[in-house]
């Protein structure tokens, strides 16, 4: 597959904070540093895009602390995405560090051709859906293998970063990022949009 579109949906909304699995570094409020991929070179393109389904956080980030971003294809809502263009090494190195392995493989992404689901592990991170098409090319996302993994709160600094992307993506004013933030579980009853607002001004 030469190219297809990675839809992002937590915290790599943010393009500085995608530029660290592209080009390698740290983001800022991550304890993280990521090598980056064989080729550095920025998304062809980058476009904003809503998903049918919905995100709930859980397990403990160990970049962010607090609770990760999951994608749930089957929950009766929409997401807010950006998805951005890469080649298929690309894409491939980007899943490879979201898997906590090393860059340089390479996916058989023909396995999500004919697939809308398809887990390479019972990691974090590990499954591939596909989730639309665009200009003729495969739109996936990866998640939890797991239907629902048990809610755990994020972290200011996880929850500033995805309001960052949010209002940069798709030019939401602040109060309706904040509030799309702080409906999904495990922010909900914890975070509250006013908080989520504070954190993101």
């Amino acid at each position: 597959m030469q190219q297809l579109w990675y839809v992002a949906y937590g915290s790599n909304l943010s393009r500085e904070r995608f530029r660290c699995y592209l080009q390698g570094g740290q983001p800022a409020g991550g304890t993280r540093h990521y090598p980056g991929c064989r080729d550095p070179s920025e998304p062809q393109a980058d476009v904003a895009v809503l998903l049918d389904g919905g995100v709930y956080f859980a397990g403990t980030s160990t970049v962010w602390g607090g609770g990760m971003a999951f994608y749930d294809a089957d929950a009766p809502s929409q997401v807010a995405g950006r998805a951005y263009l890469l080649t298929g090494e690309q894409f491939s190195d980007v899943v490879a560090q979201e898997m906590r392995q090393v860059p340089g493989g390479a996916l058989d992404l023909s396995l999500i051709r004919g697939l809308d689901r398809h887990s390479y592990g019972s990691g974090h991170y590990e499954t591939l859906v596909r989730v639309g098409v665009l200009r003729d090319m495969p739109m996936v996302t990866f998640t939890s293998d797991s239907p629902k993994r048990p809610v755990v709160a994020p972290s200011a600094a996880y929850l500033r970063t995805m309001a960052a992307g949010v209002r940069q993506t798709h030019r939401w004013p602040i109060g309706r990022t904040a509030a799309y933030l702080a409906q999904w579980p495990g922010a909900q009853g914890v975070w509250s949009a006013r908080e989520i607002a504070s954190l993101a001004s």
